[in-house]
């Protein structure tokens, strides 16, 4: 059998679809090709925005048999575990840290797969010849952020001298409720009111929300979305890092891994969340509002994402990044690990010590996240 040989792609589009997605299957639609090209495709991911493709892939022969999304950064923007502390370190000792590379999803802090192989192809020799590749790249670093348990296992494996970096997301998860009123049933009164509450606010107000998927999302509907995607960065002085350009591309090109949750007053639409599905998994990701409204922030990004979840037969919800909100609306943590490769042997010395306290930190923070949880013992009360 042909050896194992790496290539890396200036575009995703150097690699047909049909061959990329046929190794990343449609569990996890970020890894897609469609939607890492409408990154690449609508400006939002390129040299002039310091994400310079650079995907890692794995040929025998002329067979594409492996690939990874791969980026040479010129910043850390983006990318949510931030080591910008690292960066500043280095640089002022006299170092060089960017460009560096990054195996991730560009603005997207989910976990999921990062390589995907064929299943003929030994996963251990596919992670050697790989890590061959980025360590004779002269880059600085090279980061794999957001992997699953299983691939951190296997890169560890492969490379155990990778410096491992721990943290936290709040994930909710059906443990059979069958319904919201069943959720919530699982919550202690407290929690279950308050929830009541807020729903009751959200109506109160005039407020309706829907949810629309797929094909029923119309062009209108995406543009709405859009100005509100941009009030929330333009509250932070900024513009979005992605455009209404990579909406539409998304839009066109995988239309059944979009849900749009719209909040309606006197049947205009002032608020949006947009999220994506996969197979087992919503994942919520861009939100934004014209209007100020109680509590409509937890109706549309928390409280609709689980009734879809329950209606749809998803059994995660995966709300984005920050947590104690979420913790207190049944979104437990979960704790993730992220990879680093780094060449020089004194920042290395450097960044090991930042990480062993980093994760001291982290595993306090869980412990106080679990006794938090609003979920009673026992029976109902």
């Amino acid at each position: 059998m042909p050896e194992l040989s790496p290539k890396e792609l200036p575009a995703i589009e150097a690699v047909p679809a049909v061959q990329w997605n046929a190794l990343v299957g449609d569990d996890h639609p970020f890894l897609r090709h469609e939607f890492l090209h409408a990154l690449e495709a609508s400006g939002a991911v390129s040299r002039t925005t310091g994400w310079t493709p650079r995907h890692l892939t794995l040929w025998r022969g002329d067979s594409l048999v492996g690939v990874m999304p791969h980026y040479h950064k010129t910043h850390s923007n983006g990318e949510y575990v931030f080591d910008w502390a690292w960066a500043d370190a280095w640089e002022r000792a006299g170092g060089c840290y960017y460009p560096k590379g990054l195996t991730a999803i560009p603005f997207s802090p989910v976990p999921g797969p990062r390589l995907a192989l064929a299943g003929n192809v030994d996963p251990l020799a596919a992670r050697e010849v790989l890590a061959e590749a980025w360590e004779r790249s002269g880059l600085s670093s090279w980061h794999l952020l957001f992997a699953e348990d299983k691939e951190v296992d296997a890169w560890l494996e492969a490379r155990p001298g990778l410096l491992v970096r721990h943290g936290v997301q709040f994930q909710w998860r059906d443990r059979g409720y069958g319904d919201f009123d069943g959720f919530l049933a699982s919550l202690n009164s407290k929690r279950r009111k308050a929830i009541r509450r807020e729903r009751r606010l959200v109506a109160g107000q005039g407020l309706t929300l829907h949810r629309l998927e797929g094909e029923a999302i119309g062009d209108q509907d995406l543009a709405h979305f859009f100005r509100c995607y941009e009030i929330t960065y333009l509250e932070r002085g900024r513009h979005g890092y992605l455009n209404l350009d990579f909406f539409r591309r998304l839009q066109r090109a995988m239309p059944e891994a979009l849900l749009l949750i719209q909040a309606r007053l006197e049947e205009q639409p002032v608020a949006a969340a947009l999220c994506l599905q996969g197979s087992r998994t919503l994942y919520g990701r861009y939100w934004g509002s014209e209007v100020m409204a109680d509590s409509l922030h937890f109706e549309a990004c928390y409280y609709q994402g689980i009734e879809h979840c329950l209606r749809s037969g998803l059994t995660c919800f995966d709300p984005g990044t920050q947590g104690e909100h979420k913790l207190l609306r049944g979104f437990a943590p979960r704790r993730l690990r992220s990879l680093h490769y780094i060449a020089d042997p004194r920042l290395r010395a450097a960044v090991v010590g930042f990480c062993d306290e980093e994760r001291r930190h982290v595993e306090a923070y869980c412990r106080a996240a679990e006794r938090a949880l609003p979920f009673r013992e026992g029976a109902e009360e």
